[in-house]
């Protein structure tokens, strides 16, 4: 287990939170009823707090890791802010489904659903991590995740057990979404020497309990769920869609324009 294998593996951690709430948070003000349109808001600020979290551990293991393995070298002290606005996508380790096109509504949920319950038993596991921030972080997001899970968990049932349209419509996001599912489970070359000191999850570990509850809500709206298809992978080493281009361009455009400008 080197310096670096665990900065790579707090960024992925990092990375998913913060991408993941930043395309939620398109959708303020265009949700399809208030009540909801606040509930992925705060979904939104939910994950972005746990990027923080990460980001802040990240900045102190690579201050303190020396100056010739530092990563970013153009930076004297790395901060959270310099983490998330200043990297390009090929330094970020986040898995490629949280970077997918929010769609409609309905792909929006169910992206968040397939997260949700792969995160729930992922902070479950971490929560006994060997290293003490990270089990910090995880038991704390474990309650703000249980949340996520059940409401993204609703919807789908919601609309994919609703009328003929909504189910159509459930069914295309099923298909553009799940092929981006199986490399949840696939371990990066950083996280194999972590999970086999107990610091990160044995992902193999935690694969039948997702299996399992994203079976039973898939079930419960009528949705058939794809056997055979091939897996998408890459985003934690760094190769990713180029949805992920157009996201960071949007959300580092300030502090690009701005180097250092604070509110």
């Amino acid at each position: 287990m080197s310096d670096q294998s665990i900065i790579d593996y707090i960024l992925h951690l990092g990375d998913n939170a913060l991408v993941l709430g930043h395309r939620n948070s398109e959708w303020t003000g265009h949700g399809p009823i208030l009540e909801q349109d606040i509930a992925l808001s705060n979904i939104a600020l939910d994950l972005i707090g746990q990027a923080r979290y990460y980001y802040q551990y990240a900045s102190r293991c690579i201050n303190a890791a020396d100056g010739a393995s530092r990563p970013f070298p153009g930076h004297e002290a790395l901060t959270e802010d310099v983490l998330a606005y200043h990297r390009d996508a090929w330094d970020f380790r986040n898995c490629l489904l949280v970077e997918q096109s929010n769609g409609h509504w309905g792909k929006t949920v169910l992206r968040q659903f397939f997260f949700s319950a792969w995160q729930f038993e992922l902070y479950g596991a971490l929560r006994h991590s060997r290293d003490s921030q990270l089990a910090a972080i995880a038991a704390k997001s474990l309650k703000e995740v249980t949340y996520h899970l059940r409401w993204s968990g609703e919807w789908v049932i919601r609309l994919g057990d609703g009328t003929e349209e909504s189910h159509t419509r459930m069914e295309e996001a099923l298909g553009d979404l799940w092929k981006y599912t199986g490399e949840l489970f696939v371990p990066a070359d950083y996280e194999k020497p972590l999970a086999l000191s107990g610091v990160a999850v044995d992902l193999a570990t935690i694969r039948p309990a997702w299996e399992l509850k994203v079976g039973e809500v898939l079930e419960a709206a009528g949705l058939e769920r794809k056997e055979g298809e091939w897996m998408q992978k890459g985003g934690k080493q760094g190769k990713h869609t180029e949805a992920l281009g157009y996201l960071l361009a949007e959300m580092q455009f300030l502090q690009r324009a701005y180097p250092g400008c604070e509110w």
